[in-house]
């Protein structure tokens, strides 16, 4: 590796079994790590087609809950591409996505803005049609 790269990003998530159940029972990404830390866990999960790990931290007091599902501020701040946007679009409702819109066609591909269970947005992204 030369140079900086960007591994992880922190998603904050009141528990982390329902996180588990969500990405890895749900969505089928690959559990990385689940190292109990005592009063926390260090748990990491990635999208099975690469890209940057998700450190799954659950919030701790006050501040970090009224965070859960803001940490973009209101704007979609994650992004998740697939090579079949239907099957990957019924995937994520099944596991408990919820859809904000139809999806449209954009010179960069298929898209939908979606929010996890916690209210997070994402867009989901297919091939260009």
């Amino acid at each position: 590796m030369t140079g900086l790269a960007l591994s992880a990003l922190s998603l904050l998530v009141p528990d982390y079994d329902d996180a588990l159940a969500f990405f890895v029972g749900g969505l089928g990404f690959d559990l990385i790590e689940d190292v109990d830390q005592g009063r926390k866990r260090w748990i990491t999960v990635a999208a099975p087609g690469g890209g940057p790990k998700l450190v799954l931290a659950r919030a701790e007091g006050a501040e970090q809950t009224a965070a859960i599902g803001a940490q973009g501020g209101g704007r979609v701040w994650l992004f998740l591409t697939t090579d079949d946007f239907t099957r990957d679009a019924a995937r994520l409702t099944a596991a408990g996505a919820r859809f904000e819109e139809a999806p449209r066609h954009e010179p960069y591909g298929t898209v939908a803005v979606w929010r996890d269970p916690w209210g997070n947005r994402w867009d989901l992204i297919g091939p260009p049609v």
